[in-house]
């Protein structure tokens, strides 16, 4: 009984023994020192830009069709493949169209006998100047009849208007068309000179960007690359589907050719500047979209948050659209610790 006293008296005084040594480490209760670097506060004059983003496409879109309805006989490309200028792009099955030429010629034929005949009885007397006319409208109503068949078998065929590629193909052999429906949407380029970047932007954007200003470009297709482009076109009125106005980027490429419909993001620098304060991306806290804070230094080791508007980033610096007026300096290291409770010391 003695000695089971004697280990419970032994075990209190290791316990608070602990629990002195604990205590003494600490004494005052006073929360760890955070060492943190400051930089001083000024404010840059910086071009104004405009982050966009939007689909590559290239400068002529065409939809080819037939003028006339009838049977698809021949579709000689696909989607993706490219083709020249003046090359044959698809053909109508020709039968029926060759029967109607074949008609027209016979009435054309027709209208000669029968105005050649009336011209040799109205010199004998015996046709009246009116009938003779009459076989005469008769005949040129023929001849324009066949014209009309003929240009109509012209377009029974589609030839490539320019260079360019297939974007899509609609239509395929065997199927019955009617005339006018579009059998290939097609993209045309001119020495990959004719990509486009087009975005939308608000209407305050649309109003800032003029023609010729110039642009970075990043595609996703080629996310390693930077590519410069220039604003090409400004559409005059607001696309309906998206509510945004437009705006088309042409592109530089040298020798890349990217798929019609890549995503793309770009910079436009709309040439004004305005006041900006430049700090280190270390100094920004709690960044969500363009809100996010800073820390000052409050006395010789106090610290304070402060919310701060943020304009854009650069590669390690960030621009803030506030003044921070009355603040001389923040904090630019081991922001992500402090908090307003922080104790820190100012390094160099």
């Amino acid at each position: 009984m003695k000695k089971i006293q004697f280990t419970i008296l032994a075990a209190a005084f290791l316990l608070s023994s602990c629990g002195e040594n604990t205590k003494n480490t600490n004494p005052l209760g006073q929360p760890d020192i955070i060492a943190v670097k400051v930089s001083p506060v000024s404010s840059f004059s910086v071009p104004t830009s405009i982050q966009v983003t939007g689909l590559v496409s290239t400068e002529d879109q065409a939809n080819y069709s037939f003028k006339i309805g009838g049977v698809i006989s021949r579709v000689f490309v696909n989607e993706g493949d490219f083709f020249r200028k003046g090359q044959l792009l698809a053909t109508l099955n020709t039968t029926e169209i060759s029967a109607g030429l074949s008609q027209s010629s016979l009435g054309v034929d027709k209208a000669q006998r029968d105005y050649d005949r009336a011209m040799n009885l109205y010199k004998d007397s015996v046709f009246t100047l009116e009938q003779l006319q009459n076989t005469r409208t008769a005949l040129d109503v023929a001849k324009k009849g066949k014209e009309a068949v003929a240009f109509n078998e012209q377009y029974a065929k589609i030839y490539a208007a320019s260079d360019g590629f297939v974007s899509k193909k609609i239509a395929n052999e065997g199927e019955v068309i009617g005339g006018g429906m579009p059998v290939l949407l097609t993209n045309a380029i001119q020495k990959n000179a004719s990509y486009l970047l087009k975005v939308g932007v608000t209407d305050r954007e649309w109003s800032s960007i003029k023609i010729g200003q110039l642009a970075k470009v990043t595609l996703d297709g080629f996310p390693d690359q930077l590519f410069e482009a220039a604003v090409f076109r400004k559409l005059r009125s607001a696309d309906r589907e998206i509510g945004s106005f437009q705006i088309e980027l042409k592109l530089k490429l040298h020798g890349v050719v990217p798929a019609v419909g890549m995503f793309g993001k770009a910079e436009i620098e709309i040439g004004q500047t305005e006041n900006a304060i430049v700090i280190p991306y270390n100094a920004l806290v709690e960044a969500d979209g363009k809100k996010g804070y800073v820390f000052t230094t409050v006395g010789a080791d106090k610290v304070k948050k402060i919310p701060v508007n943020i304009v854009k980033f650069e590669t390690d610096k960030v621009y803030l659209s506030d003044k921070l007026d009355g603040i001389n300096q923040i904090v630019i290291s081991n922001s992500a610790y402090l908090n307003e409770q922080s104790v820190v010391k100012i390094i160099k």
